[in-house]
């Protein structure tokens, strides 16, 4: 089976995918699993509208979508950023949902209004009892986009061992390009606003669920920029399944929450 997509398996060989029973196929819909969630966020704040129900059926518990609203950008630029970036997501959905043909995974319930408070009150980005509206203004767009685009690019990451067909891996490197696209452009933009406390605050946020290792990076300080999240042999980190999912689910323990309050739907969840 050729699947000209992407998978989100963390470090490892495909030896240890496959001793532990776990097949493309449950690697390719984790990844549709995130994509439904990136493409939501930006459908809704790019033109106020989710994704169709063509695109969302499969196998599987098909589920709601609470919150997100289209922003009202002050910065028509920025606006321009989260059509192009809604398309591309959109895109990814279906390139997945093609690939698997009828093993596709339904979007599962997702959470786009509470749970980015609950991210912003871990962060310390409002108070214990305050709310966070990601879709209120132009900033808190791009700060709830920053929550997603770094983890899209680690979980990309961390599949390439594990991908066995060549196509596939020139799939996923093809969309992993394009992931890391939109996290450099929304880094840049945060930078050039002056959100180094707030962006490191999500950071350290995304390090206290995903283990005990200090792999996330902010975008630097006022005197140095940090764009581009690289260790020092100017490579990205990589994201193994439970370490992603402890971040969308907002819970250490990988217990649904957050982002997915039903869970994922497929093997990995």
């Amino acid at each position: 089976m050729g699947l000209a997509g992407a998978a989100v398996i963390g470090a490892g060989t495909k030896a240890s995918a496959q001793a532990a029973g776990i097949s493309d196929v449950d690697i390719f819909n984790f990844a549709l699993n995130l994509e439904y969630l990136e493409a939501e966020f930006y459908q809704r704040a790019a033109f106020g509208r989710g994704l169709q129900p063509g695109d969302i059926e499969g196998t599987g518990t098909l589920g709601m979508v609470d919150g997100g609203k289209q922003v009202q950008f002050a910065d028509a630029n920025i606006g321009k950023y989260a059509v192009e970036i809604a398309n591309d997501e959109l895109a990814h959905v279906r390139l997945l949902r093609r690939a698997l043909g009828s093993n596709a995974v339904a979007r599962p319930a997702i959470d786009l209004g509470f749970s980015f408070t609950l991210a912003a009150r871990a962060a310390g980005l409002v108070g214990p009892n305050d709310t966070f509206d990601a879709f209120g203004s132009d900033m808190n767009f791009l700060l709830a986009a920053f929550i997603f685009e770094d983890v899209g690019v680690t979980a990309y990451k961390g599949a390439a061992p594990l991908i066995s067909d060549p196509a596939n891996l020139s799939g996923a490197a093809r969309i992993l390009a394009v992931e890391g696209y939109h996290a450099g452009a929304v880094r840049t933009l945060l930078y050039a606003n002056g959100f180094y406390q707030q962006t490191q605050a999500i950071s350290d946020a995304r390090d206290s669920l995903d283990g005990s290792s200090d792999l996330d990076q902010g975008i630097g300080d006022a005197n140095t920029s940090n764009i581009v999240p690289s260790d020092a042999s100017g490579q990205v980190f990589g994201r193994t399944p439970q370490e992603v999912l402890n971040i969308v689910y907002l819970n250490p323990n990988t217990q649904p929450t957050g982002f997915f309050p039903n869970g994922l739907n497929g093997t990995l969840r």
